[in-house]
């Protein structure tokens, strides 16, 4: 690596992306460029035109170029690039690579009736964490590739190339297709079990493996170089390293030091559109919980997501007309948030739920319940990854092992208190709020070096952060909205 190289780690989410430009050898933030998504549809429909992800790519590169151009650093000191996308979404190509109609998204939830009949074609949940490590549901790939089968067969059989939107990005930068073991176990026709693409499964879906990316051993392996038209798009130099990339969720964790050559069994939990629970691990999980994905470094990463976290809150707020930390605990009042349907448990058809109105029950309690709904959601969740990486929960040991909590939310004052307040565990604020983007920068660093992606995440710091010490667990509120949730049936909540 030469003296003062740069490296990009791009994230692309749900809503916009990000170009995170990094020293290469400290991994400090040089400067980030960014550019919006657009996201489209109603009635359980989320979908974005996969071009749009490619001109904010490069939009959001020329704003980080823009910056860093004020620093006096140029792009011929760029040596390496890496995509970390939304995971699950389903981009289908023709020949020449152009997408044949719009991405579905991870949370688009028209799939759910292909997720219970491919769950009881295969028979049944456990059969299919014992080859993939996770259930199908409305997110899954798979479930979207047959729920076009089916409603769009025309499209799916002009279909030449299947990708992950992250695959799509890495495949405009290298001019070859390449995924990697974590996001390809996020589509359920890979196997956890194997390493590989199931043929059980492609057959079961009625995909051919043709159609898909080869998947390289990490997601910091180098599969290719960036080619001349991408150079010339993005105002970057030929010919530089280009990594297989990976998932946010994978990449957030590389940007911890999360992995095999860092912390192994450290809990996350991410607070932005979706409440994600994960730890890496060395132990592959088959919890039909859980999702059971592989991590980006030959680990695993045992994964629980909701659908409905920040953006439900604010919602919840905007209808209130409050400012979202105009929050008071939700005192006998219970708001479940699932504005979208809801992941986990698996409800795609639920909708929100609201239960304990008094005549003294206020706006901001209202407010507050709706925080409180979201948080025990995904701490109930936490507590399987936990069993999954062979802990007890309610051990003390367990207990007073840092809670990382990463994401939008991270930074909003009443969630770290509704967090810290019904998780009853010290929490861990990293500094960096761009950890999937630095996560990708690692994996970028190490395509261009061929060193480990999370020993170098791990030596920049990029997960040291403020601690908070625990406070005492609000066991009633967690009690009151536990004891709804458990009593709500599918047909009251709506799913």
């Amino acid at each position: 690596m030469p003296a003062n190289a740069v490296v990009i780690g791009v994230d692309s989410s749900t809503q916009s992306t990000k170009a995170a430009f990094t020293d290469a050898e400290t991994g400090r933030l040089l400067a980030v460029g960014r550019a919006p998504h657009r996201v489209s549809g109603a009635g359980g429909a989320r979908e974005t035109d996969p071009e749009v992800w490619w001109a904010a790519l490069a939009e959001a590169v020329a704003a980080g170029l823009k910056e860093l151009d004020g620093l006096g650093v140029t792009a011929p000191a760029v040596t390496g690039i890496a995509v970390a996308g939304q995971q699950h979404g389903l981009v289908v190509l023709d020949r020449a690579g152009t997408p044949l109609r719009p991405a579905l998204l991870w949370n688009d939830t028209r799939s759910a009736p292909q997720a219970a009949s491919l769950t009881e074609a295969l028979g049944g949940r456990d059969a299919w964490t014992a080859r993939t490590g996770s259930v199908p549901v409305a997110s899954m790939t798979a479930t979207k590739w047959q729920w076009l089968r089916e409603n769009e067969p025309a499209v799916a059989d002009a279909a030449a190339a299947v990708r992950l939107p992250h695959d799509f990005l890495t495949e405009r930068l290298a001019g070859v297709a390449a995924t990697d073991p974590g996001d390809a176990s996020g589509t359920c026709w890979y196997s956890t079990a194997t390493g590989a693409y199931d043929p059980v499964l492609l057959d079961l879906v009625g995909l051919d493996a043709a159609l898909l990316p080869p998947v390289a051993p990490t997601g910091g392996t180098r599969v290719g170089s960036l080619t001349a038209a991408a150079a010339e798009r993005l105002g970057l130099p030929a010919g530089i390293a280009v990594a297989a990339g990976t998932g946010d969720n994978m990449a957030a964790a590389v940007g911890l030091g999360l992995g095999g050559a860092g912390l192994l069994d450290h809990p996350v939990l991410s607070i932005g559109t979706s409440g994600t629970v994960f730890a890496a691990t060395p132990t592959r999980p088959a919890s039909a919980a859980l999702a059971g994905f592989a991590a980006a470094d030959g680990t695993y990463l045992p994964l629980a997501c909701t659908l409905n976290c920040t953006l439900a809150v604010d919602k919840v707020a905007s209808l209130l007309g409050l400012d979202r930390e105009a929050a008071e605990a939700g005192g006998e009042v219970v708001l479940l948030p699932y504005l979208d349907g809801e992941r986990t448990p698996d409800l795609p058809g639920a909708s929100g739920l609201l239960t304990g109105l008094r005549h003294t029950t206020t706006r901001q309690q209202i407010l507050g319940a709706a925080y409180e709904g979201a948080a025990v959601t995904v701490l109930r969740a936490l507590d399987e990854v936990l069993r999954a990486c062979g802990q007890d929960p309610a051990a003390p040991d367990t207990a007073a092992r840092p809670l990382r909590l990463v994401g939008g939310g991270a930074m909003g004052r009443h969630w770290v208190e509704t967090v810290r307040r019904l998780s009853g565990r010290p929490l861990l604020i990293p500094s960096s709020g761009e950890l999937v983007a630095l996560g990708a920068a690692a994996l970028a660093a190490a395509a261009a070096t061929g060193e480990d992606a999370v020993a170098l995440a791990a030596g920049w710091g990029a997960g040291s952060g403020k601690e908070l010490p625990a406070v005492e667990r609000d066991v009633e509120a967690w009690e009151r909205v536990s004891s709804v949730l458990g009593r709500a049936s599918g047909s009251l909540l709506g799913g």
